[in-house]
């Protein structure tokens, strides 16, 4: 390497974000994930016995997949291929494959290859690796923050095994953070930093269990301090809550309106209502609020909810859910929102009840089983005295010209007539109706 190279990298060193400049080069100081890394795991058994398998990662964001998918590599000290679903398609594919063979044909090297976001190939994308991950051309190591079970087709998760990483822990975050400041040619260790408790667990937070998240915040912190310690004074650069929270100014939650996490917080956020926990139903509305969930999602939501489990164990319940929807649509953010929590906190604590749910399901297992059923004549419409001749209506028995306003005649189909659909529970206004019913059954009875 002469002066100009050298010069060059010092630049290109200079430019990486921290992040990229702190990843990890061998698993000695990969942070987290030992279920798969740790002796004895999974992926430390592989690399020490040398058989490599396929592989999809699955995790959030930040939890070490990228990091540790070119560790694998260079334990392995095969031919490591990286690109991004995002970016490439099958004419790329078809060069990697090209590329792993010819690396098998004349170095017998292996080729591992490592593609980031393999839940953005569509089908026909995915097809393409199938035979060469069969055949053991390609290893092949992909990375998704989706469920694969959803985003990867059957066919190639079968030949893969799928890792799930979790998020980072905090003590986690906090090694990864402590390591960038220690460490003198790629974190800050050159500077003398002081970072408070404080200011720690607030990055830490901040980070959500995402290392690429954690290091980002604390290289701008860090920018933000530089720039305003004076230089004139020797004394280290103290970076404390407060200088934090103005370099970072937004919190980012891990959140994506369209992938898993979404429906695991509207998932706790509905057995958190079902369960009567109204602080749980509250927290898990607030972090869909605060992390830019559509309110009006969270709302249709609990209009469903409403009925679905509560149902005529509290009738006003549906009331409330649509009233707060109704009042979001006309206050709007952020006052509008208090209005939704309301009725979250509402449903949380009223009784609860299936039976419309478990009634509903019973009679369109009947529908699809006997079909469209005639109506019976009695009940049928007469408008003209043709149907009237032929019997329409004949027999109806009108309710308010007995008492009680009660009839003694079937509604249902004669296929059904003894068919038993809503079974109302004894929890709230539905014991009511209960009683209610077995009233009027016994009053039909005397009749």
């Amino acid at each position: 390497m002469d002066l100009f190279d050298h010069r060059a990298q010092k630049e290109s060193d200079a430019t990486r974000p921290l992040a990229e400049k702190m990843r990890p080069k061998t698993l000695d100081g990969y942070v987290g994930q030992s279920h798969l890394v740790g002796e004895g795991a999974v992926i430390w058994h592989a690399l020490k016995s040398d058989q490599l398998f396929s592989m999809i990662l699955w995790g959030p964001p930040g939890c070490g997949k990228t990091t540790l998918a070119r560790m694998i590599a260079a334990e392995t000290k095969a031919h490591f291929m990286h690109f991004s679903a995002v970016l490439s398609g099958v004419k790329e594919i078809r060069s990697v494959i090209e590329s792993a063979k010819e690396k098998r044909k004349y170095y017998q090297k292996k080729t591992v290859l490592f593609v980031d976001e393999i839940h953005r190939f569509n089908k026909a994308q995915q097809d393409a690796f199938l035979h060469h991950v069969e055949n053991g051309l390609i290893t092949l190591i992909g990375a998704t923050t989706e469920n694969p079970s959803f985003e990867i087709i059957a066919p190639l998760i079968s030949r893969c095994r799928v890792l799930v990483l979790e998020s980072l822990s905090d003590i986690d975050i906090q090694k990864i953070i402590q390591n960038a400041l220690d460490d003198s040619h790629n974190g800050f260790g050159f500077l003398s930093i002081t970072l408070t408790d404080d200011a720690m667990a607030y990055l830490v937070g901040i980070a959500d269990g995402d290392a690429r998240s954690a290091l980002n915040g604390l290289e701008l912190v860090v920018q933000m301090a530089v720039a305003t310690h004076n230089k004139a004074d020797n004394a280290s650069i103290k970076i404390d809550t407060s200088l934090a929270r103005e370099a970072l100014q937004h919190l980012s939650l891990n959140y994506d309106k369209t992938g898993e996490n979404h429906y695991n917080l509207i998932s706790a956020f509905h057995k958190s209502l079902r369960g009567g926990d109204p602080d749980a139903s509250l927290y898990w509305f607030t972090r869909m609020i605060v992390s830019g969930e559509d309110p009006l999602y969270v709302a249709r939501r609990m209009v469903r909810f409403a009925s679905e489990d509560i149902g005529c164990a509290d009738p006003h319940a549906l009331n409330i859910a649509l009233n707060a929807m109704q009042a979001f649509q006309f206050l709007g953010h952020p006052e509008g929102e208090l209005c939704l929590a309301q009725a979250a906190i509402y449903l949380a604590c009223a009784p609860k009840s299936n039976r419309i749910y478990e009634a509903y399901k019973r009679v369109k297992a009947d529908i699809r089983q006997t079909g469209t059923l005639p109506v019976p004549m009695h009940i049928r419409n007469a408008p003209t005295p043709l149907m009237k001749n032929l019997g329409y209506g004949k027999g109806y028995q009108y309710p308010h010209d007995n008492k009680h306003a009660l009839a003694n005649q079937k509604y249902l189909p004669d296929q059904l007539a003894h068919r038993k659909y809503y079974e109302p529970s004894e929890r709230g206004y539905e014991l009511v109706i209960k009683k209610r019913l077995a009233q009027w059954k016994e009053m039909l009875r005397k009749s």
